[in-house]
């Protein structure tokens, strides 16, 4: 059983990790040690792991099942905020650990561990935690279970399993602890404003007005008041510090009416009056083009994913300069999070909500018809992060996939009250046939990379090593633009779009998918509305799966597309 506070990243990885093993994985989400003690009553498990999990187990549950909490912290390491504490510090290396619970919070005895070196350049909270630190755990599960299933295993307590270490325990991070002064260094600010990021951001002003802040990077500014906006590039401004400057992706303000939610910073500091200084400068990249020999490679990097009309728009133009080259094969790279498709806190906090959610898919439904239409190159989209809803669709109007081992997807709508557009009614089927469409949009369920290449969305999986995974999908694309094996390739990708246009006008399936999504957005039949108010304040998502039947591959399109 796994045992979660909220069905997240590293929830979804262990649950599509141990299924793909052969385990029967039962998942209850629990807001509260009561619903923790019906969850588990529910189910009579016989291993309880918690790979995410914000509150105590009830002693009636860990003395009479063994129940393993997953605690992204090395061995000795106990508190709520452990990663807050690491970034701040700058500790060097970090890790996570396997232990029993016990009445002594994080202090039972150890079942495995892993350490790994910090990043040099602080890493956002957000961006360790699915990275090093969901490794990390992913290797620890697999280490737990092998010891369950192991007759007479003891686990061992602190000073037995790393002799010389000692327990650290750490308090929850204040917003106090958080605190800085725009007139310090850069490099401190940068330090606490990651250490915050995904949340809850650190309470600062800007431009006068109250914010959290997220998504900081590094900049340079002319001369000015610390704490001044010196500029803005594409949703993000330029705050001046004591030696130097700071961009500022996103920012939620604190006194704002309605949902208060993440936005570009520029949207979220909207009518406040802008400094005569504070000029549209060029500095903040969120995509970039670079050409290697026949390959021509648009990256991208939107903040956890979300796509607003805007992000659609410039990527779209981006793509058309690479798609003008005389390049064979273009690469369309994610970066953390490959998509999530609609930016739902850009609608949210619209005055109208709904003709912005209806700009939005209209924006990335013409960014995806570019895609599916283009036939004077080969088109890869390469996944090193996880995708969700119309970014997972937005990724299959490629040619080729090409996916990072152990990432996640969600290829469906449902559980955000959608329909769904992207053309999936033509992209999704004709990789997996009709049933497994209907199968993958309506059970809503997470698969691991793996699952998704045996079922026909990925055709090549790279090393799980995210550093070397840009390079690997640029050699998988220099592989397909080489000579005669290209050409083929091509002319083959050219007979197939006619024949499909011939069988059905690609506008139609757009059409028909957006004649559904106008009931979603402007009538709510879906309950829309709600779900993206509760998704954007982190309230009960959907609920997570329980024990699902196994997927069957539609043999026949699999092995159909895989040996274009």
């Amino acid at each position: 059983m796994l045992l979660c506070t909220a069905f997240n990243g590293l929830s979804q990885r262990a649950w599509a990790g141990l299924r793909a093993g052969g385990h029967r994985v039962t998942v209850r989400t629990a807001a509260d040690p009561e619903s923790i003690a019906a969850a588990v009553a529910d189910v009579e498990p016989e291993l309880i792991l918690c790979p995410f999990l914000r509150h105590r187990v009830p002693e009636a549950i860990w003395r009479r099942y063994r129940t393993i909490i997953i605690h992204p912290g090395p061995p000795g390491d106990r508190g709520p905020a452990a990663l807050d504490w690491a970034i701040m510090d700058g500790e060097p290396t970090w890790g996570v650990t396997a232990l029993q619970a016990t009445g002594d919070l994080d202090g039972g005895p150890i079942w495995g561990s892993r350490l790994f070196p910090m990043p040099s350049d602080p890493p956002r909270k957000s961006t360790l935690y699915n990275t090093q630190v969901a490794d990390a755990a992913m290797s620890l599960i697999a280490e737990v279970v092998r010891k369950a299933e192991t007759p007479g295993f003891t686990p061992q307590p602190l000073h037995r399993h790393r002799p010389g270490a000692t327990a650290r325990s750490r308090p929850p991070v204040r917003q106090a602890d958080r605190g800085f002064s725009w007139h310090e260094p850069a490099a401190h600010i940068l330090r606490r404003i990651r250490a915050a990021d995904g949340r809850p951001g650190v309470r600062t002003k800007l431009a006068g007005v109250p914010v959290a802040v997220f998504d900081a990077h590094p900049g340079d500014a002319p001369p000015g008041e610390p704490g001044t906006i010196a500029a803005h590039s594409h949703g993000a401004v330029l705050v001046r510090t004591g030696d130097g400057a700071l961009w500022v992706g996103h920012a939620r303000r604190l006194a704002a009416p309605g949902v208060p939610v993440k936005l570009p910073a520029v949207l979220a500091l909207s009518g406040v009056p802008e400094p005569p200084e504070a000029k549209e400068l060029p500095g903040f990249r969120e995509i970039g083009y670079r050409r290697t020999g026949d390959v021509g490679l648009v990256s991208f990097d939107f903040y956890n994913g979300a796509m607003s009309t805007t992000h659609c728009r410039r990527l779209l133009s981006a793509l058309r300069h690479a798609m003008a080259q005389d390049t064979k094969v273009v690469v369309l790279a994610g970066g953390e999070v490959f998509s999530n498709g609609l930016h739902l806190g850009v609608i949210e906090a619209h005055p109208d909500p709904a003709g912005e959610a209806w700009r939005n898919i209209t924006a990335i439904d013409d960014l995806c018809r570019e895609i599916i239409t283009c036939t004077g190159q080969l088109v890869v989209s390469a996944l090193s992060g996880g995708a969700g809803a119309g970014g997972v669709m937005l990724a299959l109007g490629a040619d080729k996939v090409i996916a990072r081992d152990g990432i996640t997807l969600n290829p469906h709508y449902r559980t955000m009250g959608l329909y769904g557009s992207e053309y999936w009614t033509y992209v999704l089927p004709r990789r997996v046939g009709e049933a497994q469409a209907r199968q993958l949009t309506t059970r809503c369920e997470p698969i691991s990379a793996t699952e998704a290449a045996g079922l026909g969305l990925v055709d090549r999986l790279a090393a799980s090593d995210r550093k070397a995974f840009t390079a690997a999908a640029l050699d998988y694309a220099a592989e397909l633009a080489e000579g005669p094996r290209a050409r083929a390739l091509l002319a083959r990708k050219r007979a197939a779009r006619a024949a499909d246009e011939r069988h059905r006008p690609l506008e139609t399936y757009r059409v028909r998918e957006l004649a559904e999504m106008t009931g979603d957005i402007f009538d709510d039949h879906r309950g829309f509305a709600r779900a993206r108010r509760a998704f954007l304040t982190n309230q009960p998502g959907p609920k997570a799966p329980a024990v699902p039947a196994p997927r069957v591959p539609e043999a026949a399109h699999r092995i159909a597309h895989r040996n274009e």
